[in-house]
This record gives C-alpha cells, structure tokens and sequence, in this order.
C-alpha cells in the first residue's frame, strides 16, 4: 500500500492486513474531545503522554480516518506496541 506522508498517512498491519491510517481534521477533532484537549494546542501536550487506551483512541481516530469504518472492531493484540507507536508517529510528522 503506498501512503502519502505529506498527507499524514501511514501503514500498519493488523489482523495480517495492512491498514492505512490518517490524520485529517476529522481525527483531529475526535482526538480533542476524546482525550479532553481543548484545541490543537493541548492535544500537542496532551499526546505527549498517553496511556495504553489513550493509545487505543488516537490509533482508532487515526484509522477511521483513512477509511477504515469498522476501526473499532479490529483486533490490534496481536501487533507490536512499537509499530502502532511509529504508525502513530509517522501521521503526527506531517503538521511538523
């Protein structure tokens, strides 16, 4: 799957599938209201520090918005904590 980073895409395996994850306003605007962060501001700060769930909502938002509609239904057990963490971080590298 070719992503495009510009566009704050990225790539992650999950259930032996790849899944392309996306920042877009969108998941920007659940990120600030899931994890309480009122404007973008104290969602930098607030993603500075995230728990395993918090992990899960950002990895959730972030796949909704690259088209995954069932994100919530994905079984993300079985993939590596560090690979979710870069994908995640290869999305946020585009606002940088």
């Amino acid at each position: 799957m070719a992503v495009n980073r510009a566009r704050g895409e990225a790539a992650l395996f999950i259930d032996g599938q790849e899944r392309r994850l996306c920042l877009t306003l969108g998941a920007l605007a659940e990120l600030e209201t899931a994890l309480k962060a009122p404007g973008l501001d104290a969602l930098a700060v607030r993603l500075r520090t995230l728990s395993a769930i918090d992990l899960v909502l950002v990895l959730g938002a972030l796949l909704r918005g690259g088209g995954e509609p069932d994100a919530d239904r994905l079984s993300v057990r079985a993939t590596d904590p560090a690979a979710i963490a870069n994908a995640i971080a290869d999305c946020f590298a585009s606002l940088a």
